[in-house]
């Protein structure tokens, strides 16, 4: 006879929830919540105190993609995600091959060294790249001392240089960042599937790109869609290392969403709302092909 009462499943699911309700009201209060308010306060106009429905209701979506600042703005980051993203991922993935050779001396002291760079501060680095490139910096004056110029070079006052500059800089953050994820993916695969291939007469590069390459696309794909979120996002290169120039030249689509909400004196919380909601959809189509062309389940 069963006794009265529930039973240890419905305890068990029971506890469940009562161990998930409070993880699930902070993500609902401090993620949804405010998504769904960004999206209300999209579809509105004026300053923050006195904020009005907009006539019409879509005036912010279309204000977007006829404001050529802006489209400036979403011109300069994919050029960023296009460029820096690829070479980026190659480079860590390739760093990390080279740093996770079992016969390599001194690999903990290596690898420290190439994950340094993400340990420092956003606001901190930039100011570096910036002191470092100055007119006066020392990278101006080691070229000048070697010949190569022949006198200083305003590498931050001219566009092309100084989006070149923050492409540098996001390369020397964030490539061993993102080593450490492809180091722990290559510890995962089997020596002894090396060693087959090795004894089937595969050569180095054979070997990386039919056997370290398909067994790593779960962390390529996971390593590409966190840095399409970021490079999206970018906005303390733009904000501490350019100022978004020469003439809004280097600017980014968070640094045009700053400089519309804080930035310029006027709190334009719905335009900004706006832009912000179209990132989001970028993050999710982008993030969402990623996934798709990384998917090589049958």
């Amino acid at each position: 006879m069963k006794k009265k009462g529930m039973s240890v499943t419905s305890k068990q699911h029971i506890a469940g929830w009562v161990y998930l309700a409070p993880a699930t009201a902070l993500i609902v209060v401090m993620s949804f919540y405010p998504i769904i308010q960004a999206v209300i306060t999209s579809l509105k106009t004026g300053s923050s105190a006195n904020m009005q429905w907009a006539e019409p209701i879509v005036y912010n979506y279309t204000r977007m993609f006829q404001d050529k600042l802006f489209m400036r703005s979403v011109g300069n980051t994919f050029l960023y995600l296009l460029v820096q993203v690829p070479i980026m991922l190659i480079l860590a993935m390739l760093l990390a091959q080279i740093l996770n050779n079992k016969d390599l001396k001194f690999r903990g002291f290596f690898r420290t060294c190439v994950f340094l760079p993400c340990a420092t501060s956003l606001v901190s680095y930039s100011l570096i790249f910036k002191s470092l490139f100055a007119t006066q910096g020392l990278i101006n004056s080691i070229l000048v001392n070697l010949g190569i110029l022949e006198e200083n070079y305003n590498f931050l006052g001219t566009a092309g240089s100084a989006k070149a500059i923050i492409i540098i800089a996001l390369l020397w953050r964030w490539t061993g960042y993102n080593m450490v994820f492809f180091l722990a993916g290559l510890q995962n695969i089997e020596y002894s599937v090396y060693e087959a291939a090795k004894i089937d007469g595969a050569n180095g590069w054979q070997t990386f790109w039919r056997i370290t390459v398909p067994l790593l696309m779960p962390t390529i794909v996971m390593t590409a869609i966190m840095s399409i979120n970021g490079t999206l996002q970018l906005f303390d290169e733009s904000m501490n290392l350019t100022s978004g120039g020469p003439a809004n030249s280097t600017i980014t689509m968070s640094h045009y969403i700053y400089n519309n909400s804080f930035g310029q004196g006027v709190a334009n919380f719905g335009y900004a709302s706006a832009m912000s909601f179209f990132i989001f959809i970028l993050v999710a189509i982008l993030s969402a092909i990623s996934m798709k062309v990384g998917d090589k389940r049958d």
